[in-house]
């Protein structure tokens, strides 16, 4: 599935960037190389979903850019995170780096705000890990893959994590960046990355426990380990970022 993931990055990006250096202001009808268009037309600074960082921007004509950037550290929108119906605490961890094609198909429009949506089309490098906890109090109960689980004397506690492990994930997205003057810009992007199921562990300090259908604590944790391992919902990574570019 990895050989496979690669193989259709490879040649999507490989059929857009063709189009683009296809241009005349790249390739002239001499065929002499304008070295003046490997420079980067500006820089961008973002915040989302994936963590913070920015990336160096590329414009080879009025249809197609290239962005290549970094996102990473601990930011999260939101301290639990919902697995198959169970909320845990999470401590996310961010480590991304991607190459998008942004593709303008109004680029050479008269109208700016046209001319600022785009298609985002590439492929990142996906190194994301969540630690996940979970505390059940003495008087209190939770529900875990339709088993329900009481606190008990010594209340119990679920740690683990699920991560996305060195993987190579091919993107697509949709976003809007306009200009605001010839220099500063600001953009919104929303998407998702094909990163196929992430690895799951859950471990608790009372396996022995027996929920209301009669599964112990540790044979229900091990079976919602096999259904997040399975579930399409899983394989897809979304992405919400925005952030303000600088042109020069």
């Amino acid at each position: 599935m990895k050989v496979l993931k690669v193989l259709a990055v490879a040649g999507a990006l490989s059929a857009v960037t063709g189009v683009a250096m296809a241009d005349d202001a790249v390739v002239h009808d001499s065929y002499a190389f304008d070295a003046h268009q490997l420079a980067p037309v500006g820089v961008r600074a973002e915040v989302g979903t994936t963590g913070y960082g920015g990336a160096l921007l590329w414009q080879a004509n009025p249809y197609v850019g290239l962005a290549l950037g970094y996102n990473g550290g601990d930011i999260s929108w939101s301290d639990d995170l919902s697995i198959n119906g169970t909320k845990y605490d999470m401590d996310m961890d961010n480590k991304l780096a991607y190459l998008n094609a942004e593709i303008r198909p109004w680029g050479a429009s008269d109208n700016r705000w046209a001319q600022a949506l785009y298609i985002a089309a590439g492929a990142a490098y996906v190194d994301n890990q969540y630690d996940l906890t979970k505390n059940v109090g003495t008087n209190a109960s939770v529900e875990i893959d339709g088993n329900r689980f009481n606190g008990g004397a010594n209340g119990v506690s679920i740690a683990g994590n699920l991560k996305y492990d060195n993987d190579i994930a091919p993107y697509v997205g949709f976003g809007f960046a306009p200009k605001i003057n010839k220099n500063w810009g600001v953009f919104g992007e929303v998407g998702a990355y094909y990163t196929g199921n992430p690895k799951v562990t859950l471990a608790s300090n009372n396996n022995g426990l027996v929920g209301s259908d009669g599964r112990t604590l540790g044979q229900t944790l091990s079976d919602q380990e096999n259904k997040i391992a399975n579930k399409d919902e899983y394989k897809w990574l979304p992405v919400g970022k925005v952030g303000v570019n600088f042109y020069w």
